[in-house]
């Protein structure tokens, strides 16, 4: 009988998936961080143990200065190559130049049209030559999340998916951040837990949900960047077996 990946990766730890991820897929696999506490757990894991695993981030050119500090602490402190996707500089100013800098408060269309510039396009790029995408989504972090499974195709790009930390807990994830003193960003500390650009991101309140503070002006229920969608809906694919 063949076992579903998530079959053979669910009782797995942290390490010991990704050393898993790393034979299985040896150069084809890539994770993708904002350097968020989820983001530098799976880093520390995969540092920690020179795995055979690219690290690569989406520097937007709108993050907040601490996300930068984070970025530089973390190349310090594991003497790492953390590959860096930027969008392209013409359709920035193109963009900026027809709708203005801060049109994405103007519609959902702009802000879309943004992320798509900044975050989606250069997304694409990291992940050329990658058979499988690691990222840091949990499943308490709410919305279409929930419905998130370990593995899961995302037919758009046409690549395998794997989210290790999928069961895990903010407590659980602050745990293993202080056990290994591992980098993490200031503004997880001012009531930011999920943080992206600077614009897009603000802190929440006491109550609210966990993704309250990105794209806070906007009325949809289930708010992202578009990085996770699948077929242009926010609707996860069922991953099969290898």
């Amino acid at each position: 009988m063949t076992l579903t990946l998530t079959e053979r990766y669910e009782t797995l730890s942290l390490e010991a998936g990704l050393q898993l991820i790393a034979q299985e897929f040896p150069g084809q696999a890539v994770f993708t961080t904002s350097f968020g506490l989820e983001d530098q757990a799976i880093t520390h894991a995969i540092l920690s143990q020179n795995l055979n695993i690219r690290i690569a981030t989406l520097d937007t050119g709108r993050l907040f200065p601490e996300t930068y500090t984070v970025w530089h602490q973390t190349v310090v402190k594991y003497n790492a190559k953390i590959e860096a996707f930027y969008p392209d500089a013409k359709e920035i100013q193109t963009f900026v130049e027809k709708k203005g800098p801060n049109s994405i408060y103007d519609s959902l269309e702009n802000r879309k049209e943004c992320c798509s510039i900044r975050k989606i396009i250069p997304l694409d790029r990291a992940l050329i030559g990658a058979k499988l995408w690691i990222t840091g989504l949990r499943k308490e972090q709410s919305g279409f999340r929930t419905e998130t499974n370990l593995f899961e195709e995302d037919l758009a790009k046409n690549i395998l998916k794997y989210q290790p930390l999928l069961h895990w807990t903010w407590d659980q994830t602050w745990d293993y951040i202080r056990k290994f003193e591992i980098p993490y960003n200031e503004l997880h500390d001012k009531g930011f837990p999920s943080i992206g650009c600077a614009p897009c991101t603000r802190a929440i309140a006491d109550g609210e949900d966990f993704r309250a503070g990105r794209w806070w002006w906007e009325q949809e229920s289930q708010k992202e960047c578009g990085l996770h969608w699948v077929d242009g809906k926010l609707q996860p694919k069922k991953g099969n077996t290898i």
